[in-house]
């Protein structure tokens, strides 16, 4: 029998970090054939491409410098620190994703990352996804050299209740971060987070720096300051502020099904984009098997041939959409729908249109 797994998110009302329970451990999710590998989105490579020269500008990183990656993949953002000569050191632990990064040139050691990975790592290299965030956290400050910078990035939760993305919740994702908790687990560990940048990916994301607590050449600048402000000021900090964000949910689910249901009356095929871990949340709250979707397609080949969980809704190669030519595609991860359309622009042919399921149901022509 297929396993189902209960998805809840919880409230921590002491840190207010929004959090799951471990009902799927760490080696299950992180398996040796572990599908998602970075690499295969364009726009995704771009962003971290971006990153690199703007992180070595900003820190003059050289090849005296070490760049460590936690969860590095496949390698898609280390490789461009390896194009300018800075060395670096991916810890990743599954271990089919680690294999493709050391065959780009990364150097990459196949492993989950903490407090003992972490001491193991500074000793043999110098110093530079689980469910214990504090381990994890402090397995960063001992890995942070003096003067050095660890910057992290991740959705932003004010973005995901504000536009109703709850299927960015799923358990490979165990917590859910707003920049006032982060400040607070980061400084339980002796780091001060000075500044935060917010972007567009993900659906709306944060990139926070931090430092040694005692390092003060690096001052607390305006951009955090605010956000710290702007979240107190919106209730963060209250847990009244959460209850409203199933009921947005729930609403959401109404709008996509009663699109779905009159499509399908009206004899349309409707197929899938995508194989993301958040589509799965979707089309399971949502209920969405074949009687809706016929199939779904994915550029990545470690997820074509395949099943999603669930709702056995068959993953084929992206070449499948000419040769039914549907009447709309439906994007599950959204996040990445402009270049998902410009990429398929080519259905427009026979008229074909995309569904943009979160934060509103949108149909694109």
């Amino acid at each position: 029998m297929e396993p189902f797994f209960p998805l809840h998110a919880f409230v921590c009302t002491n840190c207010f970090l929004v959090q799951l329970d471990e009902f799927v451990s760490p080696d299950e999710i992180f398996s040796d054939d572990y599908a998602y590998f970075s690499s295969y989105s364009t726009s995704w490579l771009a962003h971290a491409k971006k990153y690199t020269d703007k992180m070595q500008e900003m820190l003059s990183l050289g090849k005296d410098n070490l760049v460590v990656e936690l969860a590095s993949n496949d390698g898609y953002l280390l490789q461009y620190f390896v194009e300018k000569n800075v060395p670096v050191l991916g810890i990743e632990p599954t271990a089919n994703t680690a294999e493709a990064a050391r065959e780009k040139g990364v150097r990459t050691e196949g492993k989950f990352f903490g407090v003992e990975t972490a001491k193991e790592m500074a000793a043999k290299y110098g110093k530079a996804h689980v469910p214990d965030i504090n381990d994890f956290v402090g397995g960063m400050k001992i890995m942070l050299a003096e003067g050095g910078v660890i910057t992290m990035e991740f959705p932003h939760l004010q973005r995901l209740m504000e536009e109703n993305q709850f299927d960015t919740i799923y358990h490979e994702h165990f917590s859910y971060l707003s920049f006032t908790t982060v400040e607070k687990i980061f400084d339980h560990h002796g780091i001060t987070l000075f500044d935060v940048e917010e972007l567009p990916t993900h659906g709306g994301s944060i990139r926070i720096f931090g430092r040694h607590k005692n390092d003060e050449s690096k001052p607390l600048t305006a951009r955090a300051i605010e956000m710290h402000a702007r979240e107190i000021e919106m209730g963060f900090q209250d847990l009244n502020f959460y209850a409203d964000f199933e009921e947005r949910v729930k609403e959401t689910k109404r709008k996509i099904l009663e699109f779905l249901i009159e499509a399908k009356r009206e004899k349309k095929q409707i197929v899938g984009y995508g194989a993301p871990g958040k589509g799965n949340t979707l089309l399971n709250y949502c209920g969405i098997r074949t009687d809706f979707l016929d199939y779904t397609v994915d550029r990545n080949p470690h997820k074509q041939w395949n099943f999603l969980p669930g709702t056995s809704i068959p993953s084929y190669a992206p070449e499948i959409i000419r040769e039914t030519k549907p009447d709309y595609i439906f994007i599950l991860p959204w996040n990445l729908k402009t270049e998902i359309i410009n990429q398929m622009s080519f259905v427009r042919e026979w008229g074909c249109k995309f569904v943009i399921p979160i934060p509103e149901l949108t149909i694109i022509e």
